[in-house]
């Protein structure tokens, strides 16, 4: 499997929330060699391992195919675009950037998102905060007409960051978009193809669940359909290492997977995260711990699901986390597809009970 071409695919295919399709085109393409692929109509996609007997514990593999969007919600008379935002945006992270609207035959039409210029404004606007309501897109027409004759965008259209992969070879750091959670979903493929061989004592599903910006809507879907008797959520958690010091700093690029063990929805099974640490340390592989007062995973939803499962998360460290541009180290998701591995290989039906 070519990681580095996967994770790429993965980070430029476009998938607001509730509009991943073609996160999951990609998905299939390099699933198919190892899983039985079948999606639902929350756009769920489902890979499960061929050589699954039926009468095993499932271990589900979990991560979430949307990234952070927007929406557009009115056509102003002089051809800008109002939006609302689909996930957890900071408006100081929105403006003056290259965005993509899909018009109605699903062509990808460039615009900027535009504030009042400063030429334009008055007293002390200058130091007033940005709110997205105050902001447009602006996707060069004139008019309501042109927008809607000749772009042919209309309200409810999708729209999702203009960036564009890059790869620097020497230090073996990725820049793009939608690493949360595209580099999730490239260790559930990876996990898996890993485990195609395996003789594993578990039956294993991976999952790629839609809408987890909006609320972790396709996670509460996937939960009840797989059923699992434990999971592992994979996560492109937010890297703090350049806004935090020394011990503050728990989620660092290049130190490996974070392991989080609380978060606002989720305490982690502590007996669960026990056996994760030690798999790392017998393994020798890299890896970080940390408590998080905030924010959530499809952990939360996967875990009070049926008479509850066992869930830990290994994230995935992403600078700027819910921006448009991203950084991500391939030695963290080295760490991190390996540690599911091994994780997956040493669980048993015993073991999964004593959780």
């Amino acid at each position: 499997m070519n990681s580095l071409k996967m994770i790429e695919e993965l980070s430029n295919a476009y998938g607001a929330p509730g509009f991943e399709d073609e996160v999951l085109l990609v998905g299939r393409k390099y699933g198919e060699a190892f899983a039985d692929i079948s999606e639902d109509s929350i756009r769920n996609l489902y890979f499960r391992r061929k050589t699954n007997t039926g009468n095993k514990p499932v271990v589900l593999l979990d991560a979430h195919s949307d990234e952070c969007a927007f929406m557009i919600s009115a056509i102003k008379p002089n051809g800008t675009l109002k939006f609302i935002s689909l996930g957890g945006w900071s408006a100081n992270n929105v403006s003056a950037h290259k965005v993509l609207v899909r018009n109605q035959d699903g062509k990808w039409i460039p615009g900027v998102v535009a504030a009042k210029p400063v030429h334009f404004m008055h007293g002390n606007e200058k130091n007033q905060p940005l709110s997205i309501d105050s902001m447009v897109i602006d996707v060069g027409a004139t008019s309501q007409q042109e927008v809607e004759e000749i772009f042919k965008i209309h309200i409810a259209a999708p729209v999702v960051p203009d960036v564009t992969f890059e790869y620097n070879e020497q230090t073996e750091v990725m820049l793009g978009k939608a690493f949360d959670c595209r580099i999730g979903c490239a260790c559930v493929l990876e996990t898996m193809d890993n485990l195609k061989d395996a003789d594993l004592k578990v039956d294993v599903v991976g999952s790629f669940s839609t809408q987890e910006e909006i609320g972790a809507r396709g996670a509460v879907v996937v939960a009840n359909t797989v059923k699992p008797d434990i999971a592992i959520v994979f996560e492109g958690c937010p890297a703090d290492d350049t806004f935090a010091d020394g011990c503050d700093s728990q989620t660092g690029m290049k130190k490996g997977p974070m392991l989080r063990h609380i978060d606002m929805k989720m305490v982690t099974n502590p007996r669960f995260m026990k056996f994760a640490l030690e798999i790392g340390k017998k393994y020798n592989l890299d890896f970080q711990e940390a408590i998080r007062s905030g924010g959530s995973t499809n952990g939360a939803p996967i875990h009070t699901s049926n008479h509850s499962v066992p869930v830990i998360v290994i994230g995935v460290p992403v600078r700027y986390a819910h921006s448009h541009h991203c950084f991500t180290a391939m030695s963290d998701y080295r760490n991190a597809v390996a540690l599911a591995t091994e994780i997956v290989k040493a669980l048993d039906a015993d073991m999964i009970g004593s959780f």
